[in-house]
């Protein structure tokens, strides 16, 4: 019975792709860039909860009869979840999508930033 269950989880997750997703440090901020061209900014969804960065949307296409020769693009539901590696502060975070990538600043918090003398 358990076979089943995750059998059937796995077909209905099966249409949610994961975009290529950077993430990265600065010495003040965790970067994290997802690669998902042919959106807009208010398409997105970006949430922070018990140290991951949940990442996601939906990625139109276009309603048309085609028979495709190759297929590479993903279109749809899609969604990307990173661990954030330390404390950030959250009201300072920004969010921006430019030239087909997200591009989320996550500044250190200042309890991170310990100055060796």
């Amino acid at each position: 019975m358990l076979v089943d269950a995750l059998n059937w989880q796995m077909r209905v997750q099966s249409h949610i792709w994961s975009p290529p997703t950077d993430v990265f440090e600065t010495d003040k901020a965790y970067i994290v860039r997802v690669e998902v061209a042919g959106m807009r900014q208010q398409d997105f969804s970006v949430q922070v909860e018990n140290n991951l960065l949940s990442i996601s949307g939906i990625r139109p296409d276009k309603p048309e009869r085609r028979a495709y020769h190759q297929m590479e693009v993903r279109f749809g539901e899609f969604s990307s979840v990173v661990a954030i590696p330390g404390a950030v502060e959250i009201e300072s975070s920004v969010a921006e999508y430019e030239d087909g990538f997200l591009t989320i600043t996550l500044p250190k918090a200042l309890s991170n930033q310990i100055k060796v003398k």
